[in-house]
């Protein structure tokens, strides 16, 4: 498999996926009359983000790990999102441009060496263990921790919404 079909794809697809689920959260707050803040401001424990934040994070995480491997600029979007309308346009920001970037730009960024910057330090990656060993991580956990915030508060979403086979 090349670079680019282990991440644009997988990517678009988690994603789409978590847009479903959002709108299964938006219906089901509006059928029970619960206020979207509710879930939106939920956590799995005091400590994590809440769900908002979550869903930031995976579509940060897609755009900047697939711009790093295509040695593009990610676009960069206010954290400010308060409804599920508006974290949908998100993750469609985020599908628009992940759909961008060509498979030319990523395959062969296996070798490429992948600087992270972070606060304080920088950590170099080859570009294979970028994707495998970061980047795919760090888009699942949240993708899940969002997942099972919604589930947690009630809403009836299961494996398959998760995975997209419903």
């Amino acid at each position: 498999m090349s670079m680019y079909q282990t991440s644009i794809p997988v990517f678009t697809r988690q994603l789409t996926n978590l847009s479903t689920i959002l709108g299964i959260a938006a219906a089901h707050a509006e059928e029970k009359k619960i206020e979207q803040s509710v879930f939106l401001n939920a956590r799995l424990a005091p400590d994590m983000f809440p769900l908002s934040r979550q869903v930031q994070i995976a579509c940060d995480g897609a755009k900047a790990g697939a711009a790093l491997l295509a040695e593009a600029e990610a676009p960069s979007y206010a954290d400010d999102e308060t409804t599920f309308a508006e974290l949908q346009a998100r993750i469609a920001k985020t599908l628009t441009f992940l759909q961008s970037l060509s498979a030319a730009q990523i395959d062969g960024s296996e070798t490429r060496t992948i600087t992270l910057k972070r606060r304080d330090k920088e950590t170099h990656f080859q570009g294979q263990a970028f994707l495998l060993d970061h980047v795919l991580p760090n888009f699942y956990f949240h993708l899940t921790t969002a997942y099972a915030i919604l589930r947690h508060n009630g809403v009836a979403i299961g494996k398959r919404d998760f995975l997209g086979t419903r």
